[in-house]
């Protein structure tokens, strides 16, 4: 089996970043991007400035209805921002053909939007919010690749599953030599998204291991956890001690979060999700 970085490489034509996207990154890379730039960028995308509105104007910002152009829409959410947002609207497209007897594209995304909105909720400042909802968003691509690579594999993963998610990694890491984490960073990295956020997903399944991403990545893998919960249409009460996994439990002890935290971040994100969900999709 090839290592993640092999992989990747290998897939990067499959899965890239579309133009409007990578063109975004550069501008806002090279620190010196006007508004107008990047308006002129984003618009040349029909598709992508519909979305970025409806982004706009949702309650995940708070400003519904005011925002009616890419150069407001910029102007209020700021360059870091709408790069995250223009990468969020662009990426469920960039992910085709992916077999659908393995994944259903639709749970996967709600779940990973679920797992986004979640994760920003949790991180504890304001300006770095929006990096936790990517890294949520993203936390799964991984995956992905391996579905459409190596179908039989993961198909084999899958019936681990119903033993618990333990199980089902543990069954990946000897089928595979790693984990979809280390193969969702190494994707992120090549993209070129900076390490504060394709760290996190690569430290997500083993958080306190890092000393620099502890705190990072302990928010993702509490996130994950969390979204695991958020069923559309169930009101699951948290305190069943045993649908807890332990490294759940330690992540939640580490970032402090009672189980009366989680419980208000759920009804929270459970209505963003929706929004964001309609927004990107």
């Amino acid at each position: 089996m090839d290592d993640p970085r092999t992989i990747v490489a290998n897939v990067r034509s499959i899965f890239s970043l579309p133009d409007v996207v990578i063109r975004v990154n550069d501008l806002i890379d090279s620190g010196e991007a006007t508004n107008t730039e990047l308006e002129q960028v984003i618009s040349s995308d029909p598709a992508l400035t519909a979305k970025l509105l409806k982004f706009a104007n949702s309650t995940y910002f708070g400003f519904s209805g005011k925002v009616e152009t890419v150069l407001k829409a910029i102007s209020i959410i700021g360059h870091t921002e709408l790069r995250n947002l223009v990468l969020a609207s662009s990426v469920t497209s960039t992910f085709k053909d992916i077999p659908p007897e393995l994944v259903d594209m639709d749970i996967f995304w709600n779940h990973s939007i679920t797992c986004g909105v979640t994760a920003r909720l949790l991180a504890s400042s304001v300006g770095s919010r929006e990096r936790f909802f990517i890294a949520g968003l993203l936390h799964g691509v991984g995956r992905l690749i391996l579905f459409s690579q190596y179908p039989k594999e993961s198909a084999k993963v899958l019936s681990y599953m119903n033993q618990g998610e333990d199980a089902a990694l543990q069954a990946e890491h000897k089928i595979f030599g790693f984990t979809y984490a280390q193969l969702g960073a190494e994707l992120l990295r090549q993209w070129k998204l900076p390490p504060n956020i394709w760290k996190m997903v690569e430290y997500q399944l083993n958080p306190l291991q890092e000393k620099e991403f502890q705190y990072d990545a302990s928010t993702l893998c509490a996130a994950v956890n969390i979204a695991n919960y958020i069923q559309p249409c169930t009101h699951l009460r948290i305190n069943h001690e045993e649908k807890i996994s332990d490294r759940a439990l330690q992540t939640w002890c580490f970032l402090g979060l009672s189980a009366e935290i989680v419980e208000s971040v759920m009804t929270v994100a459970k209505l963003q999700v929706i929004e964001v969900f309609n927004a990107i999709r």
